[in-house]
């Protein structure tokens, strides 16, 4: 049995231990409001306009919409500014991330955090921004940026809003299970961890070595109530994916890209919890470095029951078509194969593009559970993705598991457990690969190197927990453990003198972080 597979069996053990954990009602919760984890009590949520005579959209909002109802009780709507910041120091057994493994080393972290909210009668800005560098202990790594930044602005009416979103980041390894003690530990999180789906791209679900990716999802998406019982909502996003150079320790390149995304959606309030809807969605990607481009459409039936302030269930399923459009080449002359061999039969190289079409399914569970003291939220979709660099395209399965529990007044235990499935939608063409090599593979004519890797699928698991603790209201430190592999199939040691195709990495982090009482600017 593969670690894969065990940290599934984890992941569905700590499932029902948080139930079971979040059930135990014995003693009644205890009051944080006065320790530091009780960001509820510090940090007040948006408001949504001022007309009280109409219940904002965002108390339940439509279940095609991007926004997710919150668990916590509403605070205040103030206007504030929060700053923080975090320092922390890993040790990784795997520290250049690479297959087969390295030498153990520590990263030490140091970062900054800004958190902006400002309110007008009907319009209203979120800014977050975290920032900083980290030290890689490891020859030919040394220190790495690390930035991130997400604006929100919605303008709001009596019966809907329109909200501008932007998601930036610059960071040296994927931001799908980065390791606990980096920008996660402040609350600052990357696209792969918030509630956008991964339909709309930005996101790296693996990571192989350290190279400097930027990150990015632009989105703008409205929503409109009909009447009391049905909305319509409409979204369009620009994500890019762009990685500066090779990894210095492996070799390998990675495929940049950009996508084009649109989503419609209509809803219908069936119940006072439960909504019924039907969603379609579009997607487009484009591969430079490559010239391949796929183009999907998908539709799917979606259900949702909410409960407010304690329940959110949302399941969604539906077919998906691909157009994939590969460039190639054929010979003038049939007897020879679209290379070298041409020229010495006397032919030319004729550029074409090669049409596949795929049918498949997409779909989405997400769930949400506030239990008297445990927090729990599990989610998996099935999308088509970029690749994550690793491929031009790939259709994703991805599952993630998180759960969070006060233990005292001053000491909150979490949990975090993802999985991603990768499978390659489009290879390069025998044109393309006659002209390449991919990293590892031997060279003696010296030809570029391919993008990506020489595999069909891959994995990314991870699983890891750990604690916090108040020292004050202002300050609190943390411990945490956390395990990662990525996996790849066996045709990615095709043509590989030596290889290994399986990364590991154990990585323990300490930290502290200074959380001040948000600063009124009203």
């Amino acid at each position: 049995m593969s670690r894969l597979s065990h940290i599934w069996m984890i992941a569905m053990v700590a499932l029902v231990a948080s139930a079971a954990w979040g059930q135990d009602s014995s003693a009644p919760p205890p009051d944080n409001s006065a320790t530091p984890q009780d960001n509820s009590a510090q940090q007040p949520v948006p408001a949504y306009g001022q007309d009280k005579s109409t219940p904002p959209i965002s108390e339940n909002p439509p279940i095609t919409g991007l926004d997710q109802p919150g668990l916590e009780p509403h605070g205040a709507p103030l206007s504030y500014i929060q700053p923080g910041a975090t320092v922390s120091e890993s040790w990784d057994s795997n520290i250049a991330n690479t297959t087969g493994g390295s030498t153990g080393r520590s990263i030490s972290r140091g970062f900054g955090s800004l958190t902006l909210q400002r309110l007008w009668s009907h319009y209203d800005l979120a800014l977050q921004y975290g920032g900083g560098v980290a030290y890689y202990q490891e020859k030919g790594v040394g220190w790495k940026l690390m930035q991130q930044m997400d604006v929100d602005q919605k303008i709001t009416w009596k019966r809907g809003q329109l909200s501008l979103r932007d998601s930036f980041s610059y960071l040296p390894e994927g931001n799908f299970g980065a390791a606990y003690g980096s920008l996660g530990s402040q609350g600052i999180t990357s696209v792969g961890d918030t509630a956008f789906s991964s339909f709309w791209g930005g996101a790296a679900f693996g990571t192989l070595g350290l190279v400097p990716r930027i990150l990015n999802l632009a989105l703008v998406d409205v929503e409109q109530n009909l009447t009391p019982k049905s909305a319509v909502t409409a979204a369009g996003g620009y994500a890019i994916s762009h990685f500066y150079g090779s990894d210095p320790s492996t070799g390998v390149s990675f495929f940049n890209d950009t996508q084009i995304s649109a989503q419609v959606g209509y809803n219908r309030i069936v119940t006072p919890h439960t909504q019924i809807a039907v969603m379609y969605g579009y997607q487009g990607f484009d591969f430079s470095s490559t010239g391949a481009k796929f183009h999907s459409h998908i539709v799917q039936g979606i259900v949702g029951h909410r409960i407010s302030g304690r329940m959110d269930f949302i399941l969604g399923a539906g077919p998906q078509i691909t157009n994939i459009d590969l460039p190639n080449f054929i010979c003038s002359n049939p007897l020879f194969p679209p290379n070298a061999f041409c020229s010495i039969g006397g032919g030319t190289l004729i550029p074409i593009t090669t049409h596949d079409r795929r049918i498949g399914v997409a779909g989405q569970v997400k769930f949400r559970y506030h239990f008297p003291r445990t927090v729990l939220s599990l989610s998996y979709e099935r999308y088509e993705t970029g690749g994550s660099g690793f491929f031009a395209g790939a259709q994703t399965d991805l599952a993630r598991l998180r759960a969070e529990r006060p233990v005292s007044r001053t000491w909150t235990a979490f949990t975090d457990v993802g999985f991603a499935r990768n499978s390659r939608l489009a290879s390069l063409t025998p044109a393309q690969e006659a002209n390449c090599v991919f990293a590892g593979q031997q060279n003696p004519n010296n030809l570029p190197l391919c993008p990506g890797v020489n595999a069909q699928t891959y994995e990314y698991g991870f699983i890891g927990a750990g604690v916090h603790h108040a020292f004050s209201h202002d300050f609190h430190g943390f411990a945490s453990y956390e395990f990662n592999e990525l996996s790849f199939d066996n045709s990615y040691c095709a043509g590989l003198a030596t290889c290994s195709r399986i990364s590991h990495r154990h990585v323990i982090s300490i930290g502290l972080d200074w959380t001040p009482r948000p600063i009124r600017i009203d």
